[in-house]
């Protein structure tokens, strides 16, 4: 199956690709989303990631941000569920093609140590909630396909 393309280019290319790892972390029956101010935009939705660094896997990008953003300790699985493409303007005025890999997992424990940027905010959000309120469309389809993934026996 090809990969998914998200976003609309829209805006002065090129559009670089930028690997990129984000978590759907479920606790309680909520899943884990951050808030984060988006230039010109306000207050939106994520899915807890970003890029990947060099030297490390997707995976480890993705638990690496959970903490980063979150301050969530997490338990993912070693391979993503989905793959999913989007054009994105980022805060530093750079738009890239994000080549996302999306990881399940759990949450362990929370340490408020790891978290460095001060402008995410973690919320709970029920899944179904997620989908409507995720402000990228490839993070709103990744969760509406782990849900989908969960619903099977």
């Amino acid at each position: 199956m090809p990969t998914p393309q998200f976003g609309e280019p829209g805006l002065e290319g090129p559009y670089p690709d930028r690997p990129a790892a984000f978590a759907v972390v479920e606790h309680d029956g909520r899943l884990a989303l951050v808030q984060v101010e988006r230039r010109g935009r306000g207050l939106v939705l994520d899915l807890p990631g970003g890029g990947i660094d060099s030297g490390e896997t997707a995976v480890q990008a993705a638990a690496r941000e959970c903490g980063e953003e979150a301050g969530l300790v997490v338990a993912l699985d070693a391979e993503p569920f989905v793959h999913a493409d989007h054009f994105f303007l980022h805060n530093d005025g750079v738009v890239r093609n994000t080549r996302g890999s999306f990881f399940a997992g759990r949450m362990r424990s929370i340490d408020r140590a790891r978290k460095i940027e001060h402008d995410h905010h973690l919320v709970w959000v029920e899944p179904h909630a997620a989908v409507e309120k995720l402000d990228r469309a490839s993070h709103a389809w990744a969760v509406a396909a782990w849900l989908r993934l969960r619903a099977r026996p």
